[in-house]
């Protein structure tokens, strides 16, 4: 099969680049303008170079920590390691951008690129962006960001792109930035249609719901695919029994499995081969917290009930807003779906408690990659708030993999 090139636009930890290697295609640009998540997009790159190369000690080795990250990146050519342009995409940058990204076609000897993919920040168009910003967002600057995107389809002309977002972009600014999105597009030459899909019907133990809006030039034949739903039959509770009890502020970066594979973990490659497993690496929590945590999952796991904020004890309640957010402790509903992951996780776990009351504690930086769909052989580079906001932030490489083997049909 022909191998595809592509241009990832603000590409995150890559949950949907992975999906699209995994899918045939050559990445000939990552554009990320956080430092660590590009870190993490050239561990993953060096991943795949090894593994392909069939020199995937060196990989094993960086996991266990026994040689550093230069170490590793010294077995991977350069022009690799390029492909991640650690670069924010603004006015001033990108006629830069455009030119590296000639440079790795010449490199790489691809006469163009099929396709763009990639997501602007969503904040600005999810509503819990706009609830809490006082000018509901309509002044952020990243309501725009569609326009640099289409700058990269102007200069590249790709058969096809991607553009993932969170359903909020339909109704942000009361409609104006999507219906502005759509003429946009198709005063540069492409069409498009939009669809709100959610990651459990690909694979993924997550309700997440996000637009996946799909343009080609205007002269091909093409139209938004149909999309075959996944059928398994796995919770929650699939990923969360093989790793270590933990408490709170727990490390394990060198993990042996406490049982046999899932069914769910091995038919959809979450446990691929590696015989551990790293980053099973939780946050702390004080006193008060744990009393909340206490409370939220026996009310969850013997009533189904979720507390509000305004059923907690007086005495723990340290927020003054008794009116909005009132569920903003969460128990993960470990015998469905979990609910949406966030980027929010990063700040504090209280959205994400993990339903063992033994363990007393949100979920693990592991814990929160499977919820995703991330392989145990994906590492994150960065803090711990770094890494789950990466997570956070990311779109599940499953449902990612099924979109990117549909369009391979199409082209």
């Amino acid at each position: 099969m022909k191998t595809y090139s592509y241009i990832d636009l603000f590409s995150g930890a890559g949950g949907l680049s992975e999906g699209f290697i995994r899918g045939g295609y050559f990445p000939v640009a990552h554009i990320e303008m956080d430092k660590d998540a590009c870190n993490t997009l050239r561990t993953r790159t060096a991943y795949h170079y090894l593994k392909n190369k069939k020199i995937f000690k060196s990989y094993i080795s960086y996991l266990k920590g026994e040689i550093t990250r230069d170490e590793l990146f010294k077995k991977i050519p350069a022009s690799l390691l390029a492909t991640v342009l650690n670069e924010k995409i603004t006015e001033k940058t990108i006629k830069g951008i455009f030119e590296k990204i000639k440079t790795n076609l010449k490199t790489f000897k691809k006469q163009n690129v099929d396709i763009v993919i990639g997501g602007p920040p969503c904040q600005a168009y999810s509503n819990i962006g706009r609830s809490v910003d006082e000018n509901g967002m309509k002044d952020d600057e990243r309501n725009y960001l569609y326009k640099m995107y289409a700058r990269f389809l102007n200069e590249f002309k790709p058969k096809i792109f991607i553009f993932e977002n969170v359903p909020g972009i339909k109704t942000a600014k009361d409609g104006e930035i999507f219906k502005n999105l759509k003429k946009y597009f198709r005063r540069i030459g492409y069409e498009l249609d939009g669809k709100v899909l959610n990651a459990s019907d690909f694979g993924v133990l997550q309700n997440r719901k996000r637009i996946i809006i799909i343009g080609w030039r205007k002269e091909l034949n093409f139209s938004y695919p149909e999309l075959d739903k996944i059928k398994f039959n796995a919770t929650v509770c699939d990923i969360l029994t093989d790793l270590k009890p933990l408490k709170p502020g727990g490390v394990v970066n060198n993990g042996t499995y406490l049982k046999k594979s899932t069914e769910y973990l091995a038919k959809f490659e979450i446990r691929n081969g590696l015989d551990f497993y790293t980053q099973h690496i939780t946050r702390p929590h004080n006193e008060n917290d744990l009393e909340i945590y206490r409370l939220v999952i026996d009310k969850w796991n013997k009533e189904k009930v979720r507390l509000k904020y305004t059923d907690l004890p007086k005495k723990n309640r340290t927020q003054k807003n008794l009116k909005s957010f009132l569920d903003r402790f969460k128990v993960i509903n470990k015998k469905s779906n979990s609910h949406t992951l966030v980027a929010h996780i990063a700040k504090d776990g209280h959205y994400y408690i993990h339903p063992d009351i033994k363990q007393l504690r949100s979920i693990s930086v592991r814990e929160a990659a499977r919820i995703q769909s991330f392989p145990d052989d994906y590492y994150f580079e960065g803090s711990r708030t770094s890494i789950f906001k990466q997570i956070g932030n990311a779109v599940p490489p499953l449902m990612s993999e099924r979109i990117a083997k549909k369009i391979a049909k199409l082209l």
